[in-house]
């Protein structure tokens, strides 16, 4: 393989998660940090640490110039973006190739043509795949959009053409919102993407949100199935599980092949994830965007199939072609993610860095925890509060459940606030249970149930004292 050593441009529990699949490779691995992440244990596991910058991530891990000059003085071959950062950012992987270096994760050209929301749906149409009603294109301005709108029916969302993450993202429901909110809409994407291009999508009430994650090489392409992220906050996802429940065969071999269609129509390279909104009801699915990059809730996938997506899109970044046929590709019980936040969620999940002063992590068959804790460390105020993710595979999905909860209270991190709570809720809600489950529920029952009163149900006192410690 032509990766010998390899630049990690991303912090947190990514870059340890990278870090230890190098390993498994027998890559030697060089970790950019910021002046807040001198004593993270990505920098303490790596073979080598370069310091990019100061904290503020503007400054550090967003600053191109800063992590090629490491890059290129460490010496490595290649460079892996994690997600989130420059991980989707062409001028990065075009700056990574020109300097004669490998990036990991698809050509150039895809994350161009693919990072564009509105350029997406349009590969996504040519696929053959099904797009949400709305706009073929940008729309050229605020007469053309109230035309369509006219046509579709409210309520649309208005969306950013170079949005991510759940950003750049306006739900309208009548025209005198739509006359306000899209010169915002305009406004708020140049100022966040430096892109005001808008179009216009029709919002599928109380759809579910599933994914579907792929792998190529640049000839061939294969799905890992799908995973179910409904559960989400703010339009951040909490709550991830794979396979996606409720799923006929039929729509799950439709939902699948669609996304390996789309991915071949650019011959993708490397690891993906195929966004779509499900609507159980009628059993329709529609095209969302693409991720070109590793997921924050790829292990799912990696514990229902044993595929270490990771090690592989290294492995292909590195000239070599799938090792896996679409074939050996099976599901194998039900596993469940949870994202775990320094927040405080009985405080309208106000921030809490600060020191870690106990840890403990759950041991056991089928239990797996990906974080950057470690006892002592310090949680930084700079950047995403995602501390680490608990991930537990079941025979099914009421054993998945059922493991989940018994995993967060075998958890202990002293010292900080953090959402395990929150989980603890959702592990022991009956609609979560019974699959009665929307992109829209998490927040509406949130705001019905506080969670400060529902921590009394949800939590042996145990757990509680770890929690509030």
């Amino acid at each position: 393989m032509a990766i010998g050593s390899l630049l990690i441009a991303n912090r947190g529990e990514i870059a340890v998660r990278i870090i230890r699949a190098a390993r498994l490779l027998g890559i030697r691995t060089v970790q950019a940090h910021s002046a807040a992440d001198a004593d993270s244990l990505a920098v303490r596991m790596a073979d080598e640490a370069v310091l990019i910058g100061p904290p503020p991530a503007a400054k550090s891990y967003l600053d191109i110039g800063a992590v090629m000059k490491a890059a290129r003085e460490a010496g490595v071959d290649a460079v892996h973006p994690g997600y989130g950062f420059l991980a989707e950012n062409p001028d990065f992987a075009d700056a990574v190739v020109s300097a004669g270096m490998i990036f990991v994760g698809p050509d150039v050209s895809a994350i161009r043509l693919l990072g564009d929301k509105v350029a997406a749906r349009r590969v996504a149409r040519e696929a053959g795949v099904p797009t949400v009603p709305g706009s073929e294109g940008r729309i050229a301005g605020i007469e053309e959009a109230r035309a369509l709108v006219g046509e579709i029916g409210f309520p649309v969302m208005i969306k950013a053409a170079a949005g991510g993450g759940g950003r750049g993202i306006r739900i309208v429901r009548d025209f005198d919102e739509f006359e306000k909110q899209f010169p915002q809409a305009a406004s708020e994407a140049q100022a966040a993407f430096g892109d005001g291009g808008l179009y216009i999508e029709k919002v599928i009430e109380n759809a579910r949100h599933i994914e579907v994650q792929i792998l190529g090489d640049g000839e061939n392409v294969i799905h890992c199935f799908e995973r179910e992220c409904s559960l989400q906050r703010r339009r951040q996802k909490v709550w991830e599980e794979a396979p996606a429940f409720g799923l006929s065969p039929a729509v799950r071999e439709a939902l699948t092949a669609s996304a390996v269609a789309l991915a071949r129509s650019v011959s993708y390279r490397g690891a993906g994830t195929v966004e779509y909104l499900y609507d159980a009801d009628s059993g329709a699915f529609y095209f969302i965007e693409v991720n070109t990059r590793i997921q924050v809730e790829h292990p799912v996938t990696e514990m229902i199939t044993g595929i270490d997506l990771v090690a592989e899109m290294i492995r292909i970044a590195g000239g070599e072609k799938l090792s896996i046929p679409q074939e050996a590709v099976r599901i194998s019980g039900h596993a469940i993610e949870c994202r775990i936040n320094a927040e405080d969620p009985t405080q309208n999940f106000m921030p809490s860095p600060g020191q870690v002063t106990a840890l403990v992590e759950p041991e056991g068959e089928g239990i797996r925890f990906d974080t950057m804790l470690y006892d002592g460390y310090w949680v930084p105020p700079f950047y995403d509060s995602l501390l680490g993710k608990m991930i537990v595979h079941g025979a099914d999905r009421k054993d998945a459940i059922a493991r989940m909860e018994a995993a967060l209270k075998a958890l202990t991190i002293g010292g900080i606030r953090t959402t395990v709570p929150l989980h603890l809720a959702i592990a022991a809600n009956p609609d979560v249970a019974a699959g009665a489950i929307h992109t829209k529920y998490l927040e509406g029952w949130l705001a019905d149930t506080p969670l400060s009163a529902s921590l009394s149900t949800s939590l042996s006192p145990a757990a509680s004292q770890t929690e509030n410690a």
